[in-house]
C-alpha cells in the first residue's frame, strides 16, 4: 500500500538536511513603539519588517479603520459581484488611479495575487502572446507567466542588451509583454525603467511594473520608481501592494480602462474570492492620501537609510551595494544564515530573518536589513555592533554580489 506519510516525511527531511526548514518567530509589535516588538519574554528591535514607514499605526490610518468598523462591521461579505462592491474599495480605485495617473485600478486581496492572475489572464485574453520576464522576478511573477502557458523568454537580470536580444527574435507583430519590477526585493536594484520602456516602444511590446517595493517610498508623492524617473506615463500596467509602505494588505493594478475592465471581467483571482474587507479598503485610502501629501516619512526614511550604510560602511560590513532602502548581506550559506539570524535574535534581541531557497537562489543566502523611519542612531549602533560580532564568530565574509553564483534557475522549465 502507498504510503503517503513516507512522502511527506522525505519531503521535510530534505528540506532541513538542506538547511532551509522555516520555523516562524512568533513577534508582538508594539503599535506605541515601533520598531520594537515583544518575543516570548523579552523586547526585541525589528530590522526585517516591510511595513517600511510604519504607517500600520499611524493615526490616520487606525481612525479609518475603526470608524469603517463602526459603520460597516469587519467583512466585505461577498465577492466583488455579488455582495462585495462596497463603496470603500471603489473610493480605493479611484485613489489609485489617481495616484498613478491612470484611467483605472483594480484590487486584489494582494500582490501576489495581482501578478499572478493579471499576468495569467493576459494570455487567455491574447491567446499568442510572449512574456519577457527577469530572471530574478517575484514568485508570483514567475507563477502568473508559468500558469498562462504561453511562450516566455527569461532576461538575465537588470540586462537590457540581453532583452533586446530577445525582443528581435520575436515577430514584431506578435503580442509582447514585458514583466519586471522596478526594485528588487532581495538584491535592492533598480530596473533601468528607461530604457527598457524605449525598448518596449521599439518592439511594439506592452509593459508590466511591479512596484510593491517602491510605492508609498519613491517620487513626489510615493507613486513609485517609475514616476520618480518619469517613465509612469510610458508603462502600461503598474502593479503595487498595499501591504508594505502603506502598512495594511492587499495588491492592485493601475493602467486603461480598458486592460482594468478586461482583467476585472476575466481574471478568476479577481472574481471567485470575497473581496477586500471596508476596514482595510478605508485604512488603505487614508494611508496612501496621507502619503501623498506628506514627504516627511520619506524624507526621514532616507536619512536613516544612508545612516545604516555608513555605519556598516565604517566597520567593515559587507553588504549588497545599491540605491535603494534594501541592504542585502550575502552569507551564502544557509546553516550560516540561520545561524547568524539566531544569534541577533537569542544574544543580541534583534530580529533579522535570513532568506534561504527558494526566496533566492542557492549559494546567494542573505541576511536582509530594512531600515525604518524610526529606527534610532542607538539601534542603528547596536546592530553594527552584533553583525560585526557575529559574522566574526561564524567566520563569514559576506559577498558583495547577490546573483553571481545562481546554480538552480528560479523559473520551472515548462
Amino acid at each position: 500500500m502507498f504510503n503517503y506519510n513516507n512522502i511527506f516525511d522525505n519531503h521535510i527531511t530534505r528540506i532541513k538536511q538542506e538547511g532551509r526548514y522555516r520555523e516562524f518567530v512568533p513577534v508582538q509589535r508594539q503599535a506605541d513603539n515601533f520598531p520594537s516588538a515583544w518575543y516570548v519574554d523579552k523586547e526585541i528591535v525589528m530590522w526585517c519588517i516591510n511595513d517600511y514607514l510604519g504607517m500600520s499605526k499611524h493615526p490616520d490610518v487606525t481612525k479609518a479603520a475603526l470608524e469603517a468598523i463602526a459603520k460597516y462591521g469587519i467583512g466585505s461579505g461577498g465577492t466583488r459581484n455579488i455582495g462585495g462592491n462596497n463603496s470603500c474599495i471603489i473610493e480605493l480605485e479611484q485613489e489609485l488611479a489617481t495616484l498613478h495617473n491612470k484611467e483605472s485600478a483594480l484590487v486584489f486581496t494582494s500582490g501576489y495575487v495581482a501578478n499572478d492572475t493579471t499576468l495569467a489572464t493576459l494570455a487567455k485574453i491574447m491567446p499568442n502572446i510572449v512574456f519577457f520576464s527577469d530572471e530574478l522576478n517575484h514568485a508570483s511573477i514567475i507563477s502568473g507567466i508559468c500558469n498562462s502557458k504561453a511562450e516566455k523568454h527569461i532576461y538575465r537580470h537588470i540586462d537590457v542588451q540581453h532583452l533586446e536580444e530577445l525582443l528581435k527574435k520575436v515577430d514584431i507583430n506578435r503580442p509582447k509583454i514585458i514583466v519586471f519590477e522596478s526594485a528588487y526585493s532581495m538584491d535592492g536594484l533598480f530596473s533601468p525603467i528607461e530604457k527598457i520602456v524605449n525598448l518596449a516602444k521599439k518592439y511594439n511590446a506592452l509593459t508590466f511594473i511591479d512596484e510593491v517595493h517602491t510605492v508609498g517610498l519613491y517620487g513626489k508623492h510615493g507613486a513609485g520608481i517609475a514616476d520618480l524617473q518619469g517613465c509612469a506615463d510610458k508603462i502600461n500596467i503598474i502593479q503595487g501592494t498595499l501591504g508594505k509602505a502603506y502598512g495594511v494588505i492587499g495588491g492592485y493594478i493601475a493602467a486603461d480602462s480598458q486592460i482594468i475592465d478586461s482583467i476585472r471581467l476575466t481574471a478568476p483571482g479577481f472574481i471567485f474570492t470575497t473581496s477586500l474587507p471596508p476596514i482595510i479598503a478605508s485604512a488603505a485610502t487614508a494611508s496612501i492620501r496621507h502619503l501623498k501629501n506628506s514627504n516627511i516619512e520619506r524624507e526621514t526614511y532616507q536619512k536613516v537609510i544612508a545612516k545604516v550604510k555608513k555605519s556598516f560602511d565604517q566597520a567593515k560590513v559587507n553588504y549588497f551595494k545599491n540605491d535603494s532602502h534594501i541592504i542585502p548581506i550575502i552569507i551564502g550559506d544557509p546553516i550560516k544564515a540561520k545561524q547568524a539570524s539566531n544569534m541577533l535574535l537569542n544574544d543580541y534581541n534583534i530580529y533579522v530573518q535570513h532568506i534561504n531557497f527558494p526566496t533566492v537562489p542557492r549559494g546567494t543566502e542573505r541576511l536582509r536589513i530594512i531600515p525604518t523611519p524610526n529606527h534610532t542612531d542607538k539601534m542603528i549602533q547596536d546592530l553594527t555592533k552584533a553583525l560585526v560580532e557575529i559574522l566574526s564568530v561564524l567566520d563569514i565574509s559576506p559577498s558583495i554580489n547577490s546573483h553571481s553564483i545562481i546554480k538552480l534557475p528560479l523559473y520551472p522549465a515548462a
